[in-house]
């Protein structure tokens, strides 16, 4: 299960995010916005998170205008590990890496194929669990 959420500046990209899960049969819960009003990220990327943490979602995906303010906000929520990415390699790197339970993307910043390529990327990809990773997580 994903969980999905953006703010006003990312709800196009949910939407196009959203019509990728379904082509390839991903079970998600979009947990808002429902329209382009301005919204406030903080409020949505919260509410995803409190998804990933109680076990609703197995990952979060959020999406703003930069990705920055989301993942900022997400990351406030001890046991959350959002990852800003732009790039497969750094999606990859993310969970193998840093065991990253959600995903932060830039609605003004990547267009919807290279979103969907980064998100499959993000979680289709396993975390290590080398002892060296465990120990930089652990240390968070």
């Amino acid at each position: 299960m994903i969980a999905i959420a953006s703010d006003h500046a990312g709800y196009k990209l949910k939407l196009e995010l959203i019509e990728h899960f379904k082509k390839i049969g991903a079970e998600f819960n979009d947990l808002g916005p429902y329209c382009e009003k301005p919204t406030d990220y903080p409020v949505y990327a919260k509410a995803a998170a409190k998804t990933v943490l109680d076990k609703e979602a197995d990952f979060g995906v959020l999406i703003c205008g930069t990705g920055i303010g989301v993942s900022i906000a997400a990351n406030k929520i001890r046991g959350i590990r959002c990852a800003l990415c732009h790039d497969i390699f750094s999606a990859k790197a993310a969970r193998a890496h840093n065991d990253a339970n959600m995903l932060a993307l830039g609605g003004r910043m990547i267009g919807a194929r290279l979103a969907a390529e980064i998100t499959d990327a993000f979680l289709s990809t396993a975390f290590s669990g080398e002892e060296r990773h465990r120990r930089r997580i652990d240390a968070l």
